[in-house]
């Protein structure tokens, strides 16, 4: 009788059909689908190897990466915000001027009441000079109460002596309903130009010219609000900040080849300068604020405050005594002496 193992049932049950017809004899060196983890694992190699061929085309074209272009073209256009910001800063001062040597020149001879008409207008044109200042700094208006203004950080009423005797009274400030102090101010001059029109006091062609100084200041006005309300695009800050940093990752595997341990230092040095070239543009983007690099505005309006104010003792002086601007004695300031005298130009005059 023959055995269970015996003929050609030998070892039958060890046998199976393969699904794959010839798959069990493929060497394993050449399986990429069924069995393999390539599937799983391809992302994360092409990323490595974009990687690599970054680091090669640096390693010979990295005297040519186009990323300080990118962070000069930044820098430079904070710069011109900030020397825009400037220039218009100075056409409003400059227009606080012609209008205030107008207003005085032609009024110190005017009767009491008139004077003290222009003495007010010439305090608001102070006035316009903190109102841009401190609209610029979200310090807002003047609200209701002459001399209080309201914080940014809290959004309370606060005193802000820097208004105090040049708001006219009984003034009430619009902030809260979208109106600037600054252009409310300049409906005050607009009348006293209307006013002093109707009564003789500036010929039209004078007048006229008073409003084309007038609309200057609130086109300048307008100029440094829009450079103080336009940002630079946030994704034009994102991206080259991503790059930035790109740039001082693989800057390192460029250099060291060739430099060794000198690769250091000169990588620091690399990145300390478009790092700060980056810095100054972030500054220099907003002017208007209180850090050291900004537009000097307190110590600017400060001191045509302080100019003006001679011109309005000086027209006071003129006034009450009859003499022409600038011209006879004077009282020191500290009321010792004569004061200083340039010329005898009193008898000439008609002073005494």
């Amino acid at each position: 009788m023959p055995t269970l193992f015996e003929g050609n049932d030998e070892g039958r049950h060890h046998q199976r059909t393969p699904t794959i017809p010839f798959a069990r004899t493929w060497p394993l060196a050449l399986r990429f689908i069924k069995g393999a983890i390539h599937g799983a694992i391809i992302l994360p190699v092409l990323l490595h190897a974009a990687f690599a061929v970054l680091i090669v085309a640096l390693d010979h074209n990295v005297q040519d990466l186009g990323l300080p272009a990118s962070i000069v073209f930044r820098n430079q256009t904070s710069y011109n915000r900030f020397w825009d910001g400037r220039n218009y800063l100075t056409v409003i001062i400059t227009s606080v001027r012609n209008l205030t040597r107008s207003f005085l020149a032609n009024s110190h001879r005017h009767p009491f009441g008139d004077r003290i008409e222009t003495e007010r207008i010439v305090r608001v044109l102070i006035a316009t000079l903190y109102a841009t200042k401190n609209h610029l700094r979200a310090g807002w208006g003047a609200d209701i109460i002459p001399g209080t203004a309201i914080n940014p950080s809290t959004g309370n009423a606060t005193l802000t002596p820097e208004y105090s005797d040049l708001l006219p009274k009984g003034l009430y400030g619009c902030d809260d309903r979208g109106l600037g102090l600054m252009l409310q101010l300049t409906f005050f001059v607009e009348q006293y130009i209307k006013k002093g029109f109707d009564k003789g006091w500036f010929h039209a062609p004078q007048a006229s010219q008073m409003q084309v100084q007038l609309n200057g200041l609130v086109d300048a006005y307008g100029r440094m609000e829009t450079i103080r309300l336009t940002p630079i695009p946030i994704a034009h800050l994102i991206h080259q900040k991503q790059v930035l940093a790109l740039f001082g990752a693989v800057l390192p595997f460029a250099l060291v080849d060739k430099m060794d341990y000198w690769a250091i230092p000169v990588v620091s040095l690399v990145m300390f300068t478009l790092y700060g070239i980056d810095g100054i543009g972030s500054q220099l983007e907003d002017p208007f604020g209180y850090d050291r690099n900004d537009i000097k505005m307190d110590f600017i309006v400060e001191d045509i405050r302080s100019e003006i104010s001679v011109l309005l003792e000086e027209w006071k002086r003129a006034g009450e005594h009859g003499y022409d601007m600038f011209v006879g004695k004077r009282q020191s300031v500290d009321g010792v002496g004569g004061g200083v005298q340039i010329g005898d130009f009193g008898a000439t005059n008609g002073a005494p």
